[in-house]
């Protein structure tokens, strides 16, 4: 549908009044600036309540706050997402929520034989007193490393709370036991993009959910759902697909298409899989706007706030 400029500028004033996110985030109507693209005869407003949606908040809560703390998940809570939490293994085998391979960037102000070091080389003494806050502002110093006994303990006694855990060096079983322990099994999902390692994780861990996530081109994602035919995507409860965007001559193209974005939710749906896209390097409302439009029904981002908006906004146009 096209509009007079008149329309288009009345749109966007509404949408700078409406709402608090800057419309540099959240744009302008679903349907404007773009032309008419195919839509899903499914859509997630028909069959998810708003307070039931899935947004996976990236590394805890994304861009909001120090990654994998316990503030981090706390925020990405109380936004009405799922944080995801990285796991690793301290020297004395500890279970902790940690990214990256080495203290370089997190740890502020790091000595070189700290920054060359990482979770595995260090006992849980010295690690719980590790700062991974002030690197992102002294608003957020004193943020420390949690480790797994604390992080489950935030799920125990709160069933609306549920936790993605990326796994980097951690055994299944000692952690299917953990999540066990403190009984909230139903309420975690691993997520991870090799599909044996979530198969053999459903095997230990047979009440907690999935998360199969995948990139790349559309002919690769082809063969990889290709794969899962082959075994009715057994064990897999969420798939995740990345969706990248290209500036063209005729404006935003994301791939993969759109024609496969659509036929990948009949499938999954068919299999019960709640289909969840990650929006690679964006975090405007239309894209997820878009997004919903293919019968996509959950999202990864590292703007939860923004995403949240987006969705909501989504959900009040309903027709």
């Amino acid at each position: 549908m096209k509009y007079h400029l008149r329309s288009s500028l009345s749109v966007l004033l509404t949408a700078c009044v409406a709402i608090a996110i800057p419309t540099a985030c959240l744009g302008a109507d679903p349907a404007a600036d773009r032309p008419a693209v195919p839509k899903s005869d499914w859509n997630v407003r028909d069959h998810i309540p708003l307070d039931e949606i899935t947004v996976q908040s990236h590394r805890g809560a994304g861009k909001l706050a120090p990654e994998n703390t316990v503030e981090a998940f706390q925020l990405a809570w109380k936004l009405g997402t799922v944080p995801e939490a990285d796991l690793r293994t301290t020297k004395d085998d500890v279970i902790v929520a940690f990214h990256d391979t080495n203290f370089k960037r997190l740890v502020k102000d790091a000595g070189p034989e700290l920054k060359s070091k990482g979770i595995e080389d260090l006992d849980w003494a010295d690690v719980q007193h590790l700062d991974v806050g002030s690197w992102m502002g002294q608003e957020f110093a004193g943020c420390r490393v949690p480790c797994l006994d604390q992080i489950l303990g935030l799920l125990a006694g709160q069933p609306k709370r549920r936790l993605y855990l990326d796994i980097k060096n951690i055994d299944l079983a000692r952690l299917a036991k953990a999540v066990r322990t403190a009984g909230v099994e139903s309420q975690v999902i691993l997520a991870s993009t090799d599909y044996e390692l979530i198969r053999r994780w459903k095997d230990v861990a047979p009440a907690a959910g999935t998360l199969h996530w995948m990139g790349g081109t559309e002919e690769e994602l082809a063969e990889r759902f290709r794969k899962l035919r082959e075994t009715k995507f057994a064990a897999v409860t969420q798939l995740q697909i990345h969706v990248r965007t290209k500036e063209t001559e005729q404006g935003k193209v994301i791939s993969p298409s759109e024609a496969f974005l659509l036929a990948a939710g009949r499938e999954l749906r068919q299999h019960g899989i709640l289909f969840q896209s990650l929006p690679w390097g964006r975090s405007d409302a239309q894209v997820y706007w878009q997004l919903m439009d293919l019968g996509v029904a959950s999202f990864a981002t590292d703007y939860p706030d923004v995403t949240m908006e987006a969705i909501r906004q989504y959900y009040a146009r309903k027709q």
